[in-house]
């Protein structure tokens, strides 16, 4: 039987209890995810496809994607992780209009994000949830967003 979103929530936040891991992964998941988008915006586009898929970009690919897999699990998350990902290629756009090539910055944001969980997990004593399963990388975004749903009171399972 395939997992429900509540159950991949569920299976998640087991190795996120600590308070202090959990407001680690606050600041960490999001970094994490906006370096994967600026590595991604990163890679260019070859001269046939940038003519096929004018708009696109990696980037906006990849995150197509996600929210397609997002929609699988809970429409009303998905619609929330649709707007997260226009933010986050917004801010990758103004992130790359910096003098610093958009690479250099997302790969030290990926490696300092990455630093943060790894500690947050070391206090928590638990390893890292895609250590069991590599679709957990897909669940810490929705699990954040999932958390700010039920404060503002909105259903979405």
């Amino acid at each position: 039987m395939a997992r429900t979103v509540q159950d991949w929530l569920e299976a998640y936040g087991e190795s996120h209890r600590h308070p202090v891991n959990k407001r680690i992964h606050w600041i960490c998941v999001p970094l994490i995810v906006l370096s994967l988008i600026g590595l991604l915006w990163s890679i260019p586009v070859p001269e046939p496809l940038q003519a096929m898929a004018a708009p696109f970009n990696w980037a906006s690919l990849f995150l197509l994607a996600a929210v397609l897999y997002y929609l699988l699990l809970s429409p009303a998350l998905a619609l929330g992780m649709l707007l997260f990902s226009i933010l986050l290629l917004v801010v990758t756009w103004g992130l790359d209009q910096l003098p610093v090539p958009l690479w250099a910055l997302a790969l030290a944001i990926f490696v300092l994000a990455w630093i943060g969980q790894f500690i947050g997990h070391r206090i928590e004593g638990r390893s890292p949830s895609f250590f069991q399963d590599l679709q957990f990388l897909m669940i810490g975004p929705l699990w954040l967003l999932a958390h700010l749903y039920r404060a503002l009171g909105i259903r979405y399972g």
